[in-house]
Parts: structure tokens; sequence; C-alpha cells
């Protein structure tokens, strides 16, 4: 592990960040992308390392490991300002063991009218001073493949409409997609960002929303940069920060 340099991971990861953006058609209004750090499986080390450059929105897959990440004594101490994103698959019967976490921020995995309903009257009932809505977005299965979580991108904005008229306490940020995996980019852009993209037409369209106000969570470390140009304002990455490798220098 020792030759893994998350901080300079971090710092090699935002420039590649801004230099996408810079990219990005000027027709498509976007926010400057977040960067969310998923550090699943990591030690609580390397967390902090993160953290340690300016690092703050971290991201993980499974309700376990983020009870007991979020719960560290090395974290609560060292990380006050940490911001937990749950981005895998959440069960209705999981929902209480991660609203009550030190600095939940978002569920980003919320893929049905069942689940956004039961985050909500949980969170109602949850007692926390200055309490404010939970952020959520809304996860679409642009690929249409079976293992993958996510309401159809037909029916998301169908959704979209019932957390925003009926569950105050959620506040709905947006949209997100996993997408398939190794999409081949010397065939044309990603179908799987293309049918997102269109469902964020879609929906700002139906809502008179201004579409910097709906966010967009697309891309992951092999293909952020391409999510980005095409109007992604929220990127997950891992392997590219968490396994980083320091070019040693030739002797």
């Amino acid at each position: 592990m020792t030759d893994v340099d998350v901080k300079a991971g971090i710092q090699q990861i935002l420039k590649r960040v801004d230099a996408a953006y810079e990219q990005r058609p000027k027709e498509l209004k976007g926010d400057k992308p977040l960067l969310v750090a998923v550090s699943k499986t990591k030690p609580v080390e390397m967390i902090i390392d993160a953290y340690s450059v300016g690092q703050r929105h971290f991201g993980e897959n499974y309700v376990q490991e983020l009870v007991e990440k979020s719960q560290h004594p090395d974290i609560l101490a060292q990380c006050p300002d940490i911001k937990w994103h749950f981005i895998g698959h959440l069960q209705t019967n999981k929902i209480n063991k991660i609203i009550k976490l030190p600095n939940m921020h978002m569920v980003q995995t919320v893929d049905s009218e069942k689940l956004a309903n039961n985050l909500n009257s949980a969170w109602q009932k949850f007692e926390k001073e200055n309490k404010q809505p939970l952020n959520v977005l809304i996860q679409i299965n642009t690929s249409g493949e079976e293992a993958k979580n996510g309401v159809a991108p037909s029916d998301a904005p169908k959704l979209y409409k019932h957390i925003k008229e009926n569950l105050k306490e959620l506040n709905l940020n947006g949209i997100m997609t996993i997408g398939a995996f190794g999409h081949d980019y010397s065939k044309g852009p990603n179908p799987d960002f293309i049918s997102l993209m269109q469902v964020h037409k879609q929906i700002c369209e139906e809502n008179q929303l201004n579409e910097k106000d709906v966010q967009v969570s697309m891309g992951m470390s092999d293909d952020f940069e391409k999510a980005i140009e095409m109007g992604s304002t929220i990127v997950r990455v891992g392997s590219s920060i968490f396994g980083y490798r320091a070019k040693k220098p030739s002797a």
C-alpha cells in the first residue's frame, strides 16, 4: 500500500476534472463538477489523507462499511466536515441504519416510489438539530441491464414529479446513472450518458426548471472526463484516486 499516493491522486483527478470542464460545450449550463471520492473497501487512513488536501465528499457502496467508517473515531476527530454519499443499492430495511449516521449528505440511488416514500417518512421521524431535508438523486438504469438497479429512463420523470410534489423531507437534487462498463469511445459517445442527458432535458422542460438546478451524476474512474464533457455535474472516482501510484523519479 505504501506506494499509493492518495493526496497526489486527488490533486491529479481535480486537474483532469477542470480540464474536462473547460472542454464542455458552453450551451451545457451545468455547474463545475463535484468530485465524490469513492472510498469503498479503502482504509480509514486513506480517507483522512484525501480529506487533508481538501476533499470533502466521499461515496460508499455498502451500508455496513458506511456505518463503520462514518462513526470511526479517527474520522470523527480528523474529518469534521466530511460529507458521505451512499451510492450503492439501498434496501428499505437498511434505511434507518444510514440516515442517523454523522455527516450523512446524500443518497444517490433512489430508484422507486417505495424507497423514496420510506426515506421520506424515516427522515421525518429522525430528530436532529438544524435538520435539513435529505439530499437525494434518482438512479436511472440507462443501460437496461438486469443486474443494475435504477428506474427505467421512461419512468424517471414520473418518479421525479412524485418526489418533488409529495415528499417534503427529501431535497431532490437530480439524477444519476451507473451505466454499462467499458464503452468503446472509438464508436462514438456513451449511449448511457446520452440517455441520462435526454432524461435531464425532459425533467427540466416538464417542470419548468433551469438546467443548472438539476444535478447529473455520471462518470467514474475510466470515463469521468467524457461524462463531464457531456454535462455531468457529479463524478464518482475511486480507483484513480485510491490506487494512484506516483511515478518514481528516474535515476
